[in-house]
């Protein structure tokens, strides 16, 4: 079995709040995910700002579009991952989506 994509301690701030551990993270992007219908989510302008063996930083702009309570919804704003190596396994330590 493959190990999570989101570390055990991930803290994740998005723009209606922050999380904190993996299973409120979790339960943040289940909301989300439930809350906006056929969703479509896109990254551009993906830089990454270090990397190493053991860590990586990027930063990102992103779109989304889809359907809140039947009408439709778009956004953009700006995405920071920084992702770590657990034992030979990449997992998303941080995210910060601002709008």
């Amino acid at each position: 079995m493959a190990p999570p994509l989101i570390a055990p301690d991930a803290v994740y701030w998005f723009s209606d709040g922050s999380h904190r551990g993996r299973e409120a993270v979790l339960s943040a992007i289940a909301e989300t995910f439930a809350t906006i219908r056929d969703d479509i989510y896109q990254i551009d302008a993906l830089e990454w700002i270090t990397h190493s063996n053991g860590r990586a930083v990027c930063r990102y702009r992103f779109t989304w579009t889809g359907t809140v309570d039947g009408q439709p919804r778009s956004g953009t704003g700006c995405g920071t991952n920084v992702l770590v190596n657990n034992a030979g396994a990449w997992q998303l330590l941080h995210e910060h989506l601002s709008a």
